[in-house]
């Protein structure tokens, strides 16, 4: 299957799974007993989007081709989409152009510039990174390495969020007490990437990778869920300094589109806090180590 299939089998899928998501009632519709579809009809979405039911049926079949920003915004509301299924729609429209009519925006940094390095150097307080939408991590501060350390010490470059969390799942349980949820958050984020950028064959390659070799993560890809991660909490358990409850906030570099620079913060005064001065002084200590050379690393 070529891409503009996968594209268009995607949309169907995607606008398909949304419409079983909506009852009758949550649209302001009469329900009625004999019902055998979950959700909403065809009939009652092109009803609520104000367009035919044959043109509505051509869309769900997957071609979005030509359907204008008027018409795909009434859709989204018939659906009852949130912001980041609204946007995945669209980037699923501009999909369906083809190659061409993506051209304008820009294939994901595959590395950072060096003055973003030395700005992640400079925070000291928490975790920073910088990842791309294929959920490689491709710059990052000591804090970070530390909260990583076990999964830093596998082979794998770049450390990759999704691999690590579904092929590598001891490890990732160790650091995620809510494993479920990191997961679901992980094949969101990279179902968003898929409709942002179709034609990039190495996240192409990377969710064949996972689908192949994870039920969790095939199930979850199933779903068709998409989320932008911009902030929230995350509780991590470090196998040094123990739990971490922890804020983040995600910013976008103005000029690198596509990538994702992220800041963990603990509450000041809080034992999280607390743990992360202590975090931050024994990764200090080990990458220390590992400089010197017959100087032994040690957990302990």
């Amino acid at each position: 299957m070529g891409v503009k299939q996968e594209v268009r089998q995607e949309v169907k899928e995607f606008l398909t799974s949304r419409r079983a998501r909506v009852t009758p009632d949550q649209a302001g519709l009469a329900g009625g007993s004999n019902r055998r579809v979950p959700g909403l009809r065809r009939t009652e979405v092109a009803l609520l989007a104000g367009v035919s039911v044959e043109y509505y049926s051509k869309l769900e079949r997957g071609d979005l081709t030509g359907a204008s920003e008027a018409v795909l915004a009434a859709i989204a509301d018939a659906l009852r989409l949130d912001e980041a299924e609204r946007a995945h729609l669209f980037d699923l429209a501009r999909a369906c152009a083809g190659p061409a009519a993506r051209s304008r925006r820009r294939a994901p940094a595959a590395a950072v510039r060096p003055a973003v390095r030395w700005a992640l150097d400079n925070i000291t307080g928490g975790p920073a990174f910088v990842r791309n939408g294929r959920l490689d991590v491709l710059a990052e501060n000591a804090l970070f390495r530390g909260l990583y350390w076990d999964a830093y010490q596998l082979r794998e470059r770049p450390l990759n969020l999704a691999r690590l969390t579904f092929l590598h799942r001891e490890l990732a349980e160790r650091y995620y007490p809510q494993w479920d949820v990191s997961a679901d958050i992980n094949v969101a984020i990279l179902r968003t990437e898929a409709g942002r950028n179709p034609y990039d064959r190495d996240l192409q390659d990377l969710i064949g990778e996972l689908s192949t070799r994870s039920d969790d993560f095939r199930v979850r890809w199933g779903a068709h869920n998409v989320r932008h991660h911009a902030n929230g909490q995350k509780h991590f358990i470090h196998p040094v300094v123990g739990d971490l409850h922890m804020s983040y906030e995600a910013m976008e570099p103005m000029d690198e589109p596509g990538l994702n620079f992220l800041i963990y913060a603990a509450e000041p005064g809080s034992p999280s806090e607390a743990s992360l001065r202590l975090l931050a002084s024994w990764v200090a200590t080990q990458e220390q180590g590992a400089r010197e050379p017959g100087v032994p690393r040690s957990r302990d």
